[in-house]
């Protein structure tokens, strides 16, 4: 979906441009403002660990283990389980069974050292594909109202808009990650990708 975006032009003259695809909805609905707010973090998070070697991918700063290779596996991992497990309360674990997660906390960080840019690009991009497909599914069920898996443990269950909300801030954490690990790489810094940006 593109948004055609007031654009405040020289003076008082106004201009329409196309919005990308991932800048939510500028007068939109609940559900259009909540999945484009989600884009836009899924956007500026790939854009921050786009185009990168290995070396790159790898980088840390200071005493910390985090790097971009590790955010870009523990998002993907964080995309399939927050949209099966905590939506439906079922997922077969593909396709992190065969790949060996042990369930640790940190064995996207970990083994993200040990796989190629091509495959971290792919893993991310397949998961985010995998997600969409499911909230939409979930939206034509039962909207933002509907009760998903996931509870407080006295059985008070979230509804999707909840869940919906704690994914948005999951990215927006670590985007701010790889904010910082993007400029030690390489100097590249800004809020939004560009507009003619694609992954």
């Amino acid at each position: 979906m593109t948004t055609a975006v007031p654009d405040p032009g020289p003076g008082d003259a106004t201009t329409d441009r196309v919005a990308p695809p991932w800048e939510p909805p500028f007068a939109g609905t609940e559900t259009e403002a909540l999945l484009g707010a989600l884009e836009r973090q899924r956007a500026t998070f790939r854009w921050k660990a786009d185009g990168l070697d290995e070396a790159g991918l790898r980088m840390r700063i200071g005493a910390s283990t985090m790097t971009l290779a590790g955010l870009l596996k523990h998002l993907a991992a964080c995309e399939d389980y927050h949209f099966t497990v905590k939506l439906t309360g079922e997922w077969d674990g593909e396709p992190w069974r065969s790949l060996g997660h042990d369930l640790s906390n940190d064995w996207e960080f970990r083994t993200a050292l040990e796989d190629s840019p091509e495959e971290l690009y792919a893993l991310w991009g397949g998961a985010v594909a995998r997600s969409r497909e499911r909230v939409a599914a979930a939206l034509e069920r039962g909207g933002l109202d509907q009760e998903v898996a996931i509870d407080d443990g006295a059985g008070h269950h979230a509804n999707l808009r909840r869940l919906i909300v704690d994914f948005i801030e999951e990215y927006a954490r670590h985007t701010g990650h790889a904010d910082l690990l993007r400029e030690a790489v390489d100097g590249r810094v800004g809020e939004d990708p560009p507009s003619d940006w694609r992954p």
